[in-house]
């Protein structure tokens, strides 16, 4: 039987079709490969190259220039910090001055006691001044009449601490909390606020 030429050549022909079609399909899957690593590639670059100058503006203008400011009027806040409490001593009158709750703050000072320090048998000394703080309008009062009692309350206490006693690191915050107990037994309350110790001196 005979075969059909035309049946043959499109035979041939459909043959060749193929493979170009299938060239055509590897060529453009080459061709996306290469873009879409490209892609994953430089995209962690541009985000960082959008998102870096947001990062530097909210960083200087919330950060830095804040703190530049304050470095550089340290005066004017230091000016301003100490007119207030001048104006408020002035206002409240020569014993005292206004506390943040709005109460007059009243200080009392005993000075110079001097006590001998325990276990030295008389060698060694101690001198302490004290303020005390109080915040009621009768305090001056009620101090000046107790002053005498309080420097004997006073000097009992810190009689009985040795060198070692006042050698220790906080002795200071020791002997104002036991002054400020002793204090407030006496004056049949927590009339005294605060105190400051203004003189320590061991000879």
């Amino acid at each position: 039987m005979a075969t059909n030429p035309m049946e043959v050549s499109r035979g041939g022909r459909e043959e060749s079709k193929a493979p170009a079609q299938d060239k055509e399909a590897e060529a453009k899957a080459e061709a996306a490969a290469p873009r879409g690593g490209a892609l994953k590639t430089w995209l962690p670059l541009g985000v960082a190259v959008l998102t870096m100058p947001v990062l530097a503006y909210a960083t200087t203008q919330f950060v830095l220039l804040p703190k530049l400011k304050h470095a550089m009027n340290p005066a004017a806040t230091a000016a301003a910090a100490a007119a207030e409490p001048s104006a408020e001593a002035g206002a409240a009158g020569k014993d005292g001055d206004k506390t943040a709750g709005g109460k007059t703050k009243v200080t009392v000072a005993l000075s110079k006691m001097l006590v001998n320090v325990s276990g030295t048998m008389g060698t060694r000394y101690l001198m302490t001044s004290v303020t005390l703080v109080g915040n009621t309008p009768d305090f001056k009062n009620k101090i000046d009449d107790s002053k005498d009692q309080l420097m004997d309350l006073a000097t009992g206490t810190l009689s009985s601490k040795t060198i070692s006693d006042l050698e220790k690191p906080g002795a200071r915050n020791v002997i104002r909390s036991e002054l400020l107990t002793v204090f407030n037994n006496a004056l049949g309350g927590s009339l005294v606020q605060e105190i400051y110790i203004t003189e320590l001196a061991i000879q």
